[in-house]
């Protein structure tokens, strides 16, 4: 099990990006959340097995018809043993 801060640029918000984020992020079992920043890019923190991690990401590259993901920024981060589901802020 891996945790990841994803720093998501392009046109990411006010398309139902963070919504397709939790549907993707369920149907993987993953953790985590979502969160709208200041300068319109979206950070994601993300908590799984590593095979899903990269079909996460690889999810978010397709995007959802309504966003356009241009870059994906990664660090690895420590682990958070208590979290149960992937939420929005």
């Amino acid at each position: 099990m891996i945790r990841k801060k994803l720093l998501i640029k392009g046109k990411v918000q006010g398309v139902g990006f963070r919504f397709f984020c939790q549907y993707i992020a369920s149907t993987l079992s993953l953790t985590g959340y979502a969160k709208n920043l200041n300068d319109g890019d979206v950070l994601i923190e993300v908590q799984g097995i590593s095979n899903n991690i990269v079909k996460f990401k690889s999810s978010l590259l397709k995007g959802n018809n309504f966003c356009k993901v241009i870059d994906i920024i990664e660090d690895n981060i420590p682990l958070q043993e208590k979290e149960k589901r992937f939420s929005m802020y």
